[in-house]
Formats: C-alpha cells, structure tokens, sequence
C-alpha cells in the first residue's frame, strides 16, 4: 500500500466484499490479499487455514494475567472520574448546561479547579462563568497553565460572595478586582476592593438622594419619559452612577428609579 488513499479503497472493498460473502451464507476465508489500485479491488495472494499460521499462540515468556471480578472493582475504585462521568454530574448536581460543563472536563486542571472553586461557592454558574471567562483569558495571556494560576479557588469564591452580596458588580470584580488579585496574592478580594474604594452603596437613603438630585437635573427629560420615551432609563442610571462614583448598587438604583418615574 503506497498511500493512505489507497489504504481507505482497500477496505472499502474488503468491507462489501465481505458484507456480499456472508449474506450470500459462503464464508471468510482467511487470507493474505493484494489490493489492485487500478480498479480498487483486492485478490488472494495465499491462504491460512490454521491460526498457527498467523502466530496466534501465546507469548512464552509473557504468562497469562487473571483478574478477578474483584481485582477489577478495586482498580476502578482507584481510578479517578472520568471525564463523561464528571460531565454528568456537573449538569446533574450542579446544574451546568451541557456546553459549560463539556469545556470544564476537556482540561483536567480546569476540572480539578472548578471542584475545588465548589467549595467555597453555592453559584455554581458564577464559578463556571469566572473559570471559563477571567481566568480562562489571563492564563492565555500570559500562556501559562492552570497549575501556575496566581489566584486560588478560595479566593474566587470570596469574589463571587462579594458580588452575590451586592458589594460589587460583575464588570468591577473581573476589570479592577481580579487583576489586583493577581499582583497581590496575600491580600483578600474584598480587602483589595476596600482599599480601591470599589464597595458598592446599597443604601437605599443614600440612592434615593442621588435618583432625586438627577430627575431635578433633567426635568425634560423625565418628562420625555412619561410621555413614552423608556429608553431614558440609561441616561438617569448614568447620572446616577456618575453621582455616586461607580458605586451605587445598578440592580437598586434600576428597581427605585423605575419606581419613582412611575410614580
């Protein structure tokens, strides 16, 4: 066989040549055969009537290796979860969806990590969405593997509390938070935010004041709004958002502007 190509025409053939003998009830023989490249069929060369011929005997000096039914259970409870295995159970328990939890289990360090993130947060999803989006970019980056990843698994898990807390926001956490993260690994994620002035305000008093000071500052506008322009919310929110420094809770402030404007 000179080619791959050749090799793929080859059994081809040899598959319905097969196929044909024994749904016509003839048998196999078994054979040595030659594959014509000019028409793409094989013929017989020779014949091999006794499996000796083909030294199918065993090995002298390899002895034979028995397992048991329980040797067998005993090394599958040594061996670790297979990644199929882990799929599921990422969908099943911790309710991934299919894409996220077949990106998980394609790199067992990644799997590793996301296990070990579990532990120190009940938003699977968050953890998913953090392996796969921040820590995921900064290790091609820098092109370095999971295991030299700077941040631990704790640590991200204190990140996620901070944003399901309210202290911060998502777009916060992954663009200030976690690259300082990164450069000071002693310190907490919620110490480093402190330090930043990243805490958000999710004072109600304190947003209102800021709401009131932004409709007074665009009475047209809030006017606009009432006659059907939604799409104002944006500007207030901004304003809002400038007013406070960055630091006004976006879900709270969205739930009483609306609230007043529809007032």
């Amino acid at each position: 066989m000179n080619s791959i190509r050749n090799v793929k025409r080859a059994l081809d053939h040899e598959i319905k040549r097969q196929i044909e003998l024994l749904e016509r009830g003839e048998f196999v023989l078994q054979d040595t055969r030659s594959f014509n490249a000019a028409d793409g069929t094989t013929f017989s060369m020779r014949s091999k009537e006794q499996a000796n011929d083909y030294r199918y005997f065993p090995e002298p000096d390899l002895p034979p290796v028995i397992l048991t039914d329980d040797d067998i259970e005993a090394f599958r409870k040594l061996m670790p979860e297979l990644p199929e295995v882990l799929k599921a159970r990422l969908q099943n328990e911790f309710g991934l969806n299919e894409y996220d939890a077949a990106l998980i289990v394609s790199d067992k360090s990644f799997s590793n990590y996301f296990m070990q993130l579990t532990k120190h947060t009940n938003n699977t999803k968050a953890a998913a969405n953090w392996l796969m989006g921040p820590v995921k970019t900064y290790l091609n980056e820098h092109a370095i593997e999971m295991e030299s990843m700077p941040v631990t698994p704790e640590k991200i898990g204190q990140l996620i509390q901070l944003i399901d807390s309210g202290k911060t926001n998502f777009a916060i956490a992954s663009q200030k938070i976690f690259p300082e993260m990164i450069l000071s690994t002693d310190k907490l994620p919620r110490q480093i935010a402190e330090e930043l002035n990243l805490i958000q305000e999710s004072d109600e008093s304190f947003i209102e004041k800021l709401i009131d000071e932004t409709l007074a500052k665009y009475p047209e506008k809030v006017l606009e709004y009432k006659a059907g322009k939604k799409g104002l919310t944006g500007l207030f929110v901004g304003e809002v958002m400038k007013l406070s420094k960055g630091k006004a809770d976006p879900k709270i402030t969205n739930q009483l502007l609306l609230k007043k404007l529809d007032a």
